[in-house]
């Protein structure tokens, strides 16, 4: 499992500490199941951290999230898939923006696909 302290990236995602929440935030992620997306995979091996009271994602536009931590304990960004892995992640508690990878195409902008 990776650790990191400002920064890290896990397929199409980059996480960055940031000191404070945003002044606009947007809506609240809600989990799906046991389990928060936090990107998306067209074959449906997402993202994702295990749902949490201490944990809250807030979603600033389709590329960006707000990820906020609250009390002691880390929580774990794991890909969801059986083989061909992303290496799970340890984020620390705190305050991180998550943006997602994007590229350009004839359809104009849109999220990498991973």
């Amino acid at each position: 499992m990776k650790t990191f302290k400002n920064q890290a990236a896990q397929g199409d995602i980059l996480i960055r500490r940031i000191d404070s929440m945003p002044e606009r935030l947007g809506p609240v992620l809600k989990p799906e199941g046991d389990v928060f997306i936090v990107a998306h995979s067209e074959t449906g091996h997402h993202h994702v951290i295990d749902k949490s009271p201490n944990v809250m994602i807030y979603k600033l536009n389709k590329f960006v999230s707000i990820l906020q931590i609250k009390g002691a304990q880390p929580v774990i960004l794991y890909h969801k898939r059986d083989y061909d892995t992303h290496e799970a992640l340890e984020i620390d508690p705190g305050i991180y923006e998550m943006r997602t990878q994007r590229e350009e195409s004839l359809m104009g902008i849109q999220k990498a696909i991973d």
